[in-house]
């Protein structure tokens, strides 16, 4: 079976994170291999958590699991307590990296147009460098803008990209995506969660992938607001297909159909944005689907 590697925090409350990551990797078929980074009461969301920071804690892990001749076949990170993180992150590439090790790397630093709370210019650099070491990156909008401009910049850019309307938009947001594709050296950058609407069909969310010249849109009907854990979900979906060898397109059809259900099922229920989505139903979709492969 093949072994994904997941540096990630551990939620209690709020499905995100390795809360969610490692249900949807193990129903793709793949064993996901947890690195937290730190562990929390709760998402960063609510209006308060605790945060026990393991920074101090992943060299011993890491040492374990040199002692059993551990092998990943890819490596995902996410979310970082800080940027001291970083660092661990590659002395795990420099232990655990093979020269066709999979490393996907989903910046987590902010959204709508906002910074989280653990954002700093020193963090955005960080990770500028972890993307530089990666195959495949899935940022949001606002990441995407943070990782080319910085904080200030994505600000600007950010405003200036909401007063543009219908295919324009999207141009520009492929235009964003090939830029990062080409400062990273990427195989495909993955630009997630876009809201549009061509002002005649009901709002749509899409995914752009960007693979060398090429550009893809994936779509499907909007509904509800932001969710809690929709980019671990998505991104989760991607590295442990990836992983078995499922070409993108593929993977990003699969996350969009499952990303889907899940949140329709939230809106119906009216959970509430920081608890998260309904995805435990759906998780046979991922296994349906892999089994096809």
């Amino acid at each position: 079976m093949k072994k994904l590697a997941v540096i990630n925090d551990l939620s209690g409350l709020g499905k995100c994170s390795l809360t969610a990551a490692i249900p949807v990797i193990s129903a793709m078929g793949v064993q996901a291999v947890p690195l937290p980074t730190a562990v929390l009461s709760n998402q960063t969301g609510y209006d308060s958590y605790y945060c026990d920071d393991y920074t101090d804690k992943m060299d011993d892990i890491m040492e374990e699991w040199e002692k059993r001749g551990f092998s990943p076949d890819g490596i995902y990170t996410g979310f970082l307590a800080g940027e001291a993180q970083t660092e661990k992150i590659f002395s795990f590439f420099q232990r655990f990296c093979k020269e066709d090790t999979l490393v996907l790397v989903d910046p987590v630093m902010g959204d709508q147009g906002k910074v989280y709370g653990i954002y700093s210019e020193g963090l955005c650099q960080q990770m500028r460098l972890l993307c530089g070491r990666a195959q495949v990156i899935t940022p949001n909008l606002t990441e995407a803008l943070l990782l080319l401009y910085g904080k200030e910049g994505m600000e600007e850019h950010f405003d200036s990209l909401k007063k543009i309307r219908g295919d324009a938009y999207l141009a520009e947001i492929e235009k964003i995506g090939k830029k990062l594709h080409e400062r990273f050296s990427l195989e495909s950058a993955v630009i997630t969660g876009i809201d549009f609407s061509d002002g005649e069909k009901p709002l749509q969310i899409g995914n752009l992938v960007i693979t060398g010249e090429k550009s893809d849109w994936t779509f499907a009907e909007k509904t509800g607001g932001s969710y809690s854990g929709t980019g671990d979900l998505f991104a989760s979906v991607l590295s442990a297909g990836l992983v078995k060898g499922i070409p993108m397109e593929k993977c990003v059809e699969k996350a969009v159909d499952f990303l889907s259900a899940s949140i329709r099922d939230a809106v119906e229920e009216g959970s509430d944005r920081n608890d998260g989505v309904c995805f435990e139903t759906y998780l046979y979709k991922l296994w349906e689907l892999n089994q096809r492969e």
